[in-house]
C-alpha cells in the first residue's frame, strides 16, 4: 500500500459496524444505551492522514479531534481481539510522550492496518532522523569550538571588531575636538 492510498483512508471500513453490533449484542441488557454511542461513533468517525500527522474526529453532540504530527509519536500497538482478527481489523494504538499510559490515538476499522503501521513507523523514524541531524550539525558546531586553531580566529576576529568600535566611538569626538581649535 503506497502513500496515497494512506492518504485516502477517510472512514472507517463496514466491518467496524459489525464489530460493533457484536460488541452490542455481547453487552447484553446494556445494548439499548451501547449501541446508539457506537453507532453515532461509527457513523462520525473520520481519519486524516497528511505530511504534517494524522488527525482523528468523531462524535455528533459531544465532538472530539485528535491531531498528531509524525514527531510527537513515541510507539505503535497492534492490538486484535478474536472479533477483530475474524473480520479482519485491529486497533492501532498510537502512544506519544503525553504522560499518560493509555494510546493517545486508537485508529480503529481499517483493513490495511499492518500498512498503516508501517508508513506511521516510516514517518516517526524520517522526523527523528532529521532532528538527529539537526543535533549532530550542533554537535559539530560545538566541536569546531573546541578545536585551538578556530578559538584563536575567534579571539582574533572579537579583538578586530573590539578595535573598530572604539575607532568609531572616537571619530565623532576627534571631530568636535578638531572643530573647536
Amino acid at each position: 500500500m503506497n502513500e496515497q492510498q494512506i492518504f485516502a483512508i477517510e472512514r472507517p471500513h463496514p466491518n467496524l459496524i459489525k464489530l460493533y453490533l457484536l460488541r452490542t449484542v455481547l453487552s447484553g441488557p446494556f445494548s439499548v444505551f451501547v449501541l446508539p454511542l457506537l453507532y453515532f461513533r461509527y457513523q462520525t468517525l473520520r481519519y486524516s492522514f497528511d505530511d504534517e500527522g494524522v488527525s482523528m474526529r468523531w462524535g455528533l453532540l459531544f465532538r472530539r479531534e485528535i491531531n498528531l504530527t509524525y514527531s510527537r509519536i513515541q510507539d505503535i500497538h497492534l492490538t486484535s481481539g478474536i472479533l477483530q482478527r475474524w473480520l479482519g481489523l485491529a486497533d492501532i494504538q498510537i502512544q506519544t510522550a503525553s504522560g499518560s499510559a493509555m494510546a493517545e490515538m486508537t485508529i480503529e476499522g481499517v483493513l490495511e492496518f499492518e500498512a498503516v503501521r508501517d508508513f506511521l513507523y516510516t514517518r516517526m523514524r524520517g522526523n527523528r532522523d532529521k532532528v538527529k541531524a539537526a543535533a549532530g550539525v550542533q554537535r559539530e558546531a560545538g566541536a569546531a569550538l573546541g578545536n585551538p586553531e578556530a578559538l584563536a580566529l575567534l579571539r582574533e576576529i572579537h579583538g578586530e571588531l573590539k578595535a573598530t568600535r572604539e575607532a568609531l566611538q572616537r571619530a565623532p569626538s576627534e571631530k568636535k575636538e578638531g572643530g573647536h581649535v
